[in-house]
């Protein structure tokens, strides 16, 4: 192996970064750091580095990264790093030989006493890349287990029982393409099933740092198999959903650095009743060039317009079927508003035919968290409850309304206020009238695909905002969230209400005393209010734009949302703005926040105070115009010609300097590389899009609008999968929601979408749905697909005609 351009150790089919990656955000560990090995393709060992646990968890304590070195000419990689609790410094080191690769582990003093016994240099293997595979330690074998046994690691009480121990440890002999090589001469090798611990853990290889040394303390050999001339597979990347006969129709070619295309064809299958197979168009496809690690060539087929059943075809890779059709966004968004909503809302029991989602989940809710607290899911109390409650007393009337967050089952405000605001936008525009769930909140109980006569979206509009009133009625404004309290109850997976007894906390009984209302068990969950101004300026927003869609569907709610919401936005202009800030829980930029609240309190009230707001935010809008261009387009109407001309000014400009599009990548959206995947922005966008499209005809072509979608749909680097579970013909099966530890989806669920591991390789892993960044649904961004799908489908109806 040698160091490449890209600073890492590359050979034909193998490629080991060191500490490339360090996770710079939020969590201590989210398996992208240390050493990491990408073998044909796939990204199948993290987390090389020195640890103080044998099968590390989420929380478990990590060294901080200071530097890297990369001498390229020597073939050398070091990385300097330190725990700085225990005062210990150390360096990593990769070198190559003609053999193989030398990791060493080095340090300038002897392990500190308390980490004698905890700290080893560990290597973590990614489970599903090994399953129905062996291994071999020294003389002895193994196979790797589908699922855990045996005790797991508790910290500092009980140690892992290992699956082998050895000085040579070789994974999956059989299998040259996960052939993986590890030698040590001094230490031996212990392999844990680090599932044990946690359903997200992995197969970890680990040696101990031995005591009373320093300098070279440890040494490894790594031999990473790679099969000779090996070449990734072609992906043809498009829409799984399909295309309508009118839309331009281009699929993007994924492929090996080293494939030449030639004089190598891609053609459009047409698939016959009789299961014959035509090719309606064959040519050669456009290079594009390189982006990342691939090259990429794109194929026009928007001539055929034809409706019918396709495939595409390029050497030996082929498609599954999609279609082309008229009516080919018309149902995609069902799945979204049919199951998914409905499985994420809080306090109500979610039924499904036979099966029962979860119970009428957090009854308890909730107690008002202690000061001075900082929660391990990005929360924070500050030194005041900023409220009339006592730390800890129990808040009433917090038990109703809201959706599970994301993967999680906290109530995050921002997500929540964001998620009626989507839908009220899809209500706005398009009023859809589908009716497939029942919602009695009599019962707390919601049944998935049984109609009550009521609009699906209007019932989830009115569930998002009893939790946002909830608040308000508690405390007479928004706050940052409600969360469980500890870690334990936080990585639960199963049914919600078994997360708490769903009986109010009483501290003067004991844990195994209740009354059928109270209860000795702490386990309600908090309620963090420190003031934000923030947060209660977009709960402001959704609280009145939430009026205007539940006008006729619940009248009385809708009248105290918006007197609720215009009462706040006058207490919030009566003093300077909180700025209370942690996490990701404390809302959006200010200014960002105030001109959402103001544009959804006009758009539901015309009042003449709204208009000035704005005017006065003016700055926010032309330093942030593409956050807003969906609300600000939206305002045409009622701010007059002035602001229409200046709005389709700033637009005008936005197109001129091609912030619509991107040349950085073949599939003309902004592709982020931050921690979490970009997915939601690049919905954003499109929509942004379409409301220039129907603003000002002639500046934007609609094919910015579709690109979005198909990207969503499968014309993305990494696969050619949808990112909708269940929309497309192959969709997101294995996504991180409350079924995750199943291996499982929920039906039209978003996932964030294609993760780039730096510096060059997109990954979305559809084996193992714990990567969080690439596979956990979000309620906001599904509240915005909805809206886009809409988009689409309208400007194609409205072309057709």
């Amino acid at each position: 192996m040698k160091v490449n351009d890209s600073e890492y150790f590359e050979a034909p089919g193998a490629n080991v970064l060191v500490y490339s990656n360090w996770y710079d955000g939020l969590f201590s560990d989210s398996k992208i750091s240390g050493i990491e090995i990408i073998q044909h393709g796939k990204r199948i060992a993290t987390n090389g580095d020195v640890r103080l646990n044998d099968t590390p968890e989420q929380w478990d304590s990590i060294p901080t990264f200071i530097k890297r070195d990369v001498d390229a000419e020597k073939g050398a990689i070091r990385a300097s790093l330190h725990y700085p609790e225990h005062k210990f410094n150390f360096s990593v080191k990769v070198t190559s030989t003609k053999e193989h690769l030398n990791i060493s582990v080095h340090t300038d003093a002897p392990l500190p006493e308390e980490l004698v016994n905890k700290a080893g240099f560990n290597l973590e293997f990614m489970p599903s890349a090994y399953f129905n595979k062996s291994f071999i330690a020294d003389d002895a074998t193994g196979t790797f287990p589908l699922y855990p046994s045996g005790p797991k690691e508790q910290n500092d009480l009980q140690a892992p029982t290992p699956l082998a121990t050895a000085y040579h440890l070789v994974l999956a002999p059989e299998d040259a393409e996960r052939r993986i090589s590890i030698e040590s001469k001094q230490q031996p090798i212990y392999l844990y099933d680090g599932r044990t611990k946690a359903q997200n853990g992995w197969f970890v290889a680990r040696s101990m740092i031995p005591a009373n040394k320093s300098g070279k303390v440890l040494e490894w050999s790594l031999n990473v198999s790679s099969i000779k001339d090996w070449q990734r597979s072609p992906i043809i990347a498009h829409s799984q959903v399909g295309y309508h006969p009118n839309q331009n129709k281009i699929a993007v070619l994924e492929l090996d650095p080293k494939h030449v295309i030639g004089e190598n064809l891609v053609s459009l299958l047409k698939i016959m009743p009789s299961g014959e197979k035509n090719a309606v168009l064959s040519k050669k496809p456009m290079d594009w060039g390189k982006y990342k690690r691939y090259q990429y060539a794109k194929f026009d087929f928007s001539a055929v317009r034809e409706s019918g059943l396709y495939q595409l075809k390029y050497n030996d890779t082929i498609t599954a079927p999609f279609r082309i059709s008229k009516d080919i966004f018309s149902k995609a968004w069902h799945p979204t508003l049919d199951v998914f909503f409905p499985v994420q809302m809080d306090h109500v029991l979610v039924n499904e035919a036979y099966r029962v989602w979860h119970g009428a989940s957090h009854l308890d809710d909730a107690l008002q968290a202690p000061i001075n607290q900082k929660h391990f899911d990005l929360y924070a109390q500050g030194p005041t409850t900023d409220t009339q409650f006592a730390p800890l007393e129990h808040v009433p009337g917090l038990n109703i309304g809201g959706w599970y967050d994301a993967g999680d089952y906290d109530i995050r405000t921002q997500s929540q206020y964001r998620a009626v605001l989507g839908l009220v936008e899809v209500w706005d525009q398009f009023a859809p009238k589908r009716d497939t769930t029942l919602v009695d909140y009599d019962r707390k109980f919601v049944d998935i695909h049984v109609p009550d006569g009521k609009p699906d979206i209007l019932q989830q509009i009115e569930h998002g905002t009893l939790a946002l009133i909830a608040q308000h009625r508690a405390f007479g404004r928004a706050i940052n969230g409600i969360i469980v309290p500890n870690i334990s109850q936080y990585t639960h997976l199963g049914d919600g209400i078994t997360m708490t007894d769903n009986l109010v906390y009483n501290p003067t009984m004991t844990p195994l005393q209740a009354d059928g209302k109270h209860s000795g068990v702490p386990d309600d969950r908090w309620v963090f209010t420190s003031r934000s101004s923030a947060v209660n300026f977009g709960s402001i927003a959704a609280l009145s734009a939430a009026a205007r869609a539940l006008r006729d569907h619940n009248p009385e709610l809708a009248t105290e949302a918006l007197n609720t919401a215009e009462l706040a936005w006058q207490e919030e202009r009566s003093h300077p703005p909180f700025l209370f800030h942690h996490g990701n829980t404390t809302g959006g930029r200010l200014d960002a926040e105030k001109l959402s609240a103001a544009a959804e309190l006009l758009m539901s009230t015309g009042d003449e105070q709204y208009k000035q707001a704005i005017n006065t935010l003016w700055p926010e809008v032309e330093a942030h115009f593409a956050q807003h261009i969906g609300t600000l387009v939206r305002l045409i109407p009622l701010m007059g010609d002035k602001y229409k001309h200046k709005i389709e000014l700033l637009a005008k400009d936005y197109v001129n300097e091609g912030r619509h599009i991107t040349q950085a990548n073949p599939f003309n959206v902004t592709i982020t590389e931050g921690g979490w995947a970009g997915n939601g922005r690049i919905i954003r966008d499109a929509i942004h899009h379409y409301y220039l499209v129907k603003a000002f005809p002639g500046l934007l072509e609609p094919d910015a609008v579709y690109d979005g979608l198909h990207y969503l749909y499968g014309t993305h680097p990494d696969s050619d999968i949808s990112l909708v579970s269940n929309v497309g013909t192959v969709s997101k099966r294995v996504a991180y929601g409350m079924n995750r530890a199943d291996f499982s989806f929920i039906s039209g669920g978003v996932v964030p979408g294609i993760l780039i591991i730096k510096p060059d390789l997109p990954e979305n892993n559809e084996e193992w749905p714990f990567f969080w960044g690439q596979n956990e649904y979000v309620i906001n961004i599904a509240a915005s697909y909805i809206m886009l799908v809409h988009a689409a489908n309208d400007l194609l109806n409205s072309s057709a005609e």
